[in-house]
């Protein structure tokens, strides 16, 4: 997932707030993953602020128990080190969700995805990776073993639609 809106500026960019849209891109992307049975379990969240407010909006609408680690590591993080930050995801984590920043979060999906994606979902994934954007991939092996292209694009959600 790909953090909600967030204001243009700030002391830093690891500071930067969402704005009320971001918010509730957030608290709609959680309904959404509460409406198909996504509710995360466990959660890598990026350091930066807009990041950690997207997690507790989203899993406020979403219902979701999960603690969330909030990472230096995913603020930094490109495609090839956020994949390590999912294998450490507990071994009976259900639903692990990652809350990053573009291109990050966009590379990741593509990443991960096994070639035969859902091809709704991919067709709105290509359209591009809007704030707030959220891909659900289906891992059919242990977090711990997690490899390019051994997901599965099942669903893709944008913005506050």
């Amino acid at each position: 997932m790909r953090h909600g809106k967030a204001e243009a500026f700030a002391q830093g960019d690891h500071q930067r707030k969402l704005t009320e849209r971001g918010r509730r891109e957030a608290a709609a992307a959680g309904q959404w993953l509460a409406d198909r049975g996504f509710v995360p379990t466990h959660a890598f969240v990026s350091s930066a602020v807009r990041a950690r407010q997207t997690w507790t909006a989203l899993a406020a609408q979403a219902g979701a128990p999960a603690e969330a680690s909030f990472e230096d590591a995913v603020y930094s993080a490109d495609a090839d080190s956020a994949l390590d930050v999912l294998r450490g995801a507990p071994a009976d984590a259900e639903v692990v969700l990652y809350v990053g920043h573009n291109p990050t979060a966009a590379s990741l999906a593509l990443l991960l995805d096994d070639g035969d994606p859902d091809p709704e979902a991919f067709r709105a994934m290509s359209a591009g990776f809007p704030t707030a954007a959220v891909a659900v991939l289906e891992i059919p092996l242990p977090w711990a073993e997690l490899e390019v292209a051994t997901g599965h694009l099942v669903a893709f959600h944008t913005g506050l639609g």
